[in-house]
């Protein structure tokens, strides 16, 4: 008897959306970095470069963000858990980002520790994102 049975991968990401999925984490990860810089050495220069880099995987991350919403629409009787997963992953990491972005405008020594804490939970869920977005958002056995 044939095996009919055929595996199904995930699909990959549309490359433009890979590319925007590709800042958050590197971006928060430096920023994470800049803050330990700054509780360890107290330049406040480190808060200035958290700050830009908090500012550039927002910009990335909410692009990537719109394009999951989209996809999320739009896709229908092939959506599935993953998708909203995906969605909500990085909606919460765009939040604290944006929070974490608020909190780096007060003065340097005011930013600290909620700053770092801040960075490390956006850095956290920026792997997080990643690591869905990347695994495919179909897959299964038809």
């Amino acid at each position: 008897m044939a095996d009919t049975n055929t595996t199904t991968y995930g699909r990959a990401l549309h490359p433009l959306h890979a590319i925007l999925l590709a800042f958050p984490l590197p971006l928060f990860l430096g920023a994470l970095l800049s803050d330990w810089a700054y509780s360890t050495s107290y330049q406040v220069q480190w808060t200035n470069f958290a700050s830009w880099l908090i500012a550039g995987a927002l910009l990335g991350g909410g692009l990537a963000l719109l394009w999951a919403l989209i996809e999320w629409v739009i896709s229908g009787p092939a959506r599935t858990a993953r998708h909203a997963v995906y969605f909500l992953v990085l909606l919460v990491m765009w939040i604290l980002g944006f929070i974490n972005a608020l909190v780096h405008a007060k003065d340097a020594w005011a930013a600290m520790p909620a700053g770092l804490w801040l960075s490390a939970v956006a850095t956290v869920l920026a792997l997080v994102a990643s690591l869905v977005g990347y695994s495919g958002l179909r897959g299964g056995v038809k």
